[in-house]
């Protein structure tokens, strides 16, 4: 048993345990990820998994070329062959994971996608696009960097070749997809790249989209993010994108997150569109363009979000929270697309990765059709007042959650899943006023249990919220 309160691997250097997350590494750069830990990650990665050739990309922040190379340098020692990308977003990656058709049997992305700018990290994923994490290898991985074992160079080194064509390639896939009319209005839109990697993406991608303006805002790239965090799922990171949409009278305003993975939008009027309700608006979009099929919404989304997947002919499935379980849920699914709170929107035609500028396009293809304002588009898909998620610092939420269910359970509620945390549904037949329902779950990485409920009008909202965060923090 590996002793993880002290473990120093054979180059004598310290690796905190904690980085390994649920999904990918992340820690403070340079710092706890440094040249030391990537080049023994790519050694560790090559003994685990015995590939014979790697994808390997990073993005902007100013770690991420020194964590590329040792990283490329760990794999190529131990007789792997690299495809380096160099720059790239995260949907960018996947698309080169995907069209090369089992051309690699690993994928690694250096990206701490919305964190701070001191922070850096690694996504991994296998040849089969499904992500490496915790359940999925991720475990196996903290045990061999935090060993004492030496893993030794090859006999014979890998090679390294340079994709130099990749951004064109992803901006004609996902334009190909999305299907635009040659011919578009004059449209003015405000878009937030937040300095992260989609400033690289969206100059092109703007370029096939002749006739609309573009108010841009941080589209340089700058790995310290000197202007907000990239994180759409936080309003106070929309504020900028909220004045310029109004005051320049935009159809909406998009704001991508560090990696490009993720993408938020407000309406014409600047007010931001909750992800549960984006997500039933593509998937409407979807269904129109597939026809009937399964579409995957995560635990905490709104009971809306399955009415509108309903009402446009789909089969709504509930699923736990996390890319790596939202994708694994797809492949054995068959599902269409998928959906989440935080904004992740998971499309069949990319092999079930996310692309927030695909979405973007989708969105525009709705206006074009519906031809009226965003906001009398996706208003009318909320039935529900929603809480958001909000977290509390606890230090055993496992007995948090069995002290909440024990005091509910009195109460017979129509519906309950422990799909990923506890969600308890409480129906009235006679009185479908006094609808509602929670979600709890515990954090993956830290002591934090995660509240999500709703009910039929925001007063109940937030009297069942004060009840709830109340019975959380006795």
């Amino acid at each position: 048993m590996v002793n993880y309160l002290s473990v120093i691997h054979n180059a004598r250097h310290m690796i905190d345990p904690k980085v390994f997350k649920a999904y990918d590494i992340r820690g403070t750069s340079p710092g706890v990820l440094d040249e030391t830990f990537a080049r023994r990650l790519g050694k560790v990665l090559a003994h685990l998994y015995h590939p014979e050739h790697v994808l390997v990309g990073h993005d902007m922040r100013t770690t991420s070329p020194v964590l590329e190379a040792a990283l490329i340098e760990g794999l190529t020692v131990s007789g792997v062959s690299v495809t380096r990308v160099g720059l790239c977003s995260t949907p960018m990656f996947y698309v080169g994971m995907g069209e090369a058709e089992g051309k690699y049997q690993l994928g690694i992305m250096v990206t701490a996608s919305h964190n701070p700018g001191p922070d850096n990290g690694f996504k991994l994923m296998r040849g089969d696009h499904l992500p490496i994490g915790q359940g999925s290898g991720m475990e196996e991985i903290r045990e061999a960097m935090l060993s004492e074992e030496s893993f030794f160079d090859a006999t014979e080194p890998g090679s390294v070749e340079q994709d130099e064509g990749l951004l064109e390639r992803y901006i004609e896939r996902i334009c190909g997809l999305a299907a635009l009319p040659a011919r578009l209005p004059v449209w003015r839109i405000a878009i937030d790249a937040g300095n992260g990697m989609d400033g690289l993406v969206l100059p092109k991608l703007c370029r096939r989209l002749p006739g609309f303006e573009f108010i841009r805002l941080f589209w340089d790239l700058d790995g310290t993010f000197p202007n907000h965090e990239a994180n759409p799922l936080k309003v106070e990171t929309l504020v900028k994108l909220q004045e310029q949409v109004t005051r320049n009278a935009c159809i909406f305003g998009a704001a991508f997150d560090g990696d490009g993975d993720r993408v938020g939008f407000v309406d014409e009027m600047g007010t931001p569109i909750p992800g549960d309700i984006l997500t039933a608006l593509f998937a409407q979009e979807m269904l129109r363009a597939k026809g009937p099929g399964k579409v995957l919404y995560d635990i905490r989304s709104s009971w809306s979000t399955p009415l509108a997947i309903q009402s446009a002919g789909g089969e709504p499935v509930m699923s736990k929270v996390g890319h790596a379980n939202i994708k694994k849920s797809m492949r054995e699914s068959g599902a269409l697309f998928a959906g989440e709170l935080s904004m992740h929107f998971y499309f069949s035609d990319l092999w079930n990765h996310e692309s927030g500028d695909y979405a973007f396009l989708l969105l525009l293809k709705i206006l074009l059709r519906e031809q009226k304002p965003l906001s009398e588009i996706w208003r009318p898909l909320v039935r529900y007042a929603h809480s958001g998620e909000i977290n509390f610092t606890v230090q055993d939420p496992k007995s948090v959650i069995a002290r909440l269910e024990a005091f509910f359970h009195p109460q017979c509620p129509a519906f309950t899943s422990y799909l990923d945390g506890l969600r308890m549904e409480f129906r009235d037949l006679n009185h479908p006023e006094n609808d509602w329902w929670f979600n709890v779950r515990p954090s993956n990485t830290e002591p934090v249990l995660r509240l999500t409920l709703e009910a039929a009008d925001q007063d109940k909202m937030n009297e069942h919220k004060r009840q709830l965060s109340q019975l959380i923090q006795s």
